[in-house]
């Protein structure tokens, strides 16, 4: 049994209709500055927290201690 050519060309174009959707949707979720945002998101939620501040400051006092004794030793 043969199509009718414009219900053919209908389906074609739903179909290039979804495709096109589809891709911006990814390009969307793919997009690299969200990403990038999300990662300075949950970075500035962990440094939010106190405990992890005051552990990151005890520790940057070790190092600038032992690079100020390794320097005038």
């Amino acid at each position: 049994m043969a199509r009718d050519p414009d219900t053919i060309e209908r389906e074609i174009q739903q179909a290039r209709d979804a495709l096109a959707t589809t891709l911006d949707e990814l390009s969307v979720k793919a997009d690299p500055k969200r990403f990038v945002e999300a990662g300075k998101s949950t970075a500035r939620d962990k440094l939010s927290d106190p405990r992890v501040r005051y552990v990151l400051i005890g520790v940057g006092a070790l190092v600038t201690v032992a690079v100020v004794r390794k320097l005038f030793k």
